[in-house]
């Protein structure tokens, strides 16, 4: 996995811990550009991380990462197979990451107002109520099932809040307690700060 500490590449690192997948890491320092350098825009000619090369596959854009790395190791039961009544659900909350929550944070953080018939989120307000009314409802995203989604989201909430972009409201909070309090989690940021580390 082409990744980047104290990233967004950070989750899938910590799923990747929570899969029990081997891995090899091509560590780039963003801050000093290396993700801009000719080699890795051949890869992803965003410059973004993460992105995953396994076999022939290439995989860019974090909700296809996780979805990929969850359904590539079955065994460890983070990716509801199709069939299960949680596989529906499991995939809104991936997709809902992406076409929701992020664009809205956006928005939110450089003060646009979002065109009413265009968002594809509707309004800040009706995403983060969806949100919250879901994490009321369980454990975790899927009620009492942990899987990628909570992986994708825990680690998202995390930094949002850090920021003041998510209100750090009691469920959210718990919920990135839950999700944080995790083993993987603990060796995932364990080698990013060596790797954050070793660039000063």
């Amino acid at each position: 996995m082409h990744h980047s500490p104290n990233t967004r590449s950070t989750g899938a690192l910590i799923l990747l811990e929570e899969l029990g997948a081997p891995y090899d890491l091509h560590v780039m320092n963003m801050k000093a550009g290396e993700n801009r350098a000719p080699a890795y825009l051949a890869i992803n000619p965003l410059g973004k991380v993460p992105a995953v090369t396994h076999g022939d596959a290439l995989v860019t854009e974090q909700v296809a990462v996780f979805l990929y790395l969850a359904d590539l190791f079955p065994a460890a039961g983070l990716a509801p197979p199709i069939g299960d009544p949680l596989r529906g659900p499991y995939l809104r909350w991936m997709a809902f990451y992406g076409s929701s929550f992020e664009p809205a944070l956006i928005d939110r953080s450089q003060k646009h107002a979002p065109p009413p018939s265009l968002a594809p989120y509707g309004d800040y307000d009706t995403m983060l109520a969806t949100l919250v009314g879901q994490l009321e409802k369980g454990t975790y995203l899927l009620g009492e099932r942990f899987s990628a989604v909570d992986v994708l989201w825990g680690t998202a909430l995390r930094w949002t809040t850090m920021f003041g972009l998510v209100p750090e409201l009691p469920v959210i909070a718990a919920y990135i307690e839950r999700v944080g309090s995790r083993p993987a989690v603990a060796r995932a940021r364990a080698k990013d700060a060596e790797l954050a580390k070793a660039f000063g």
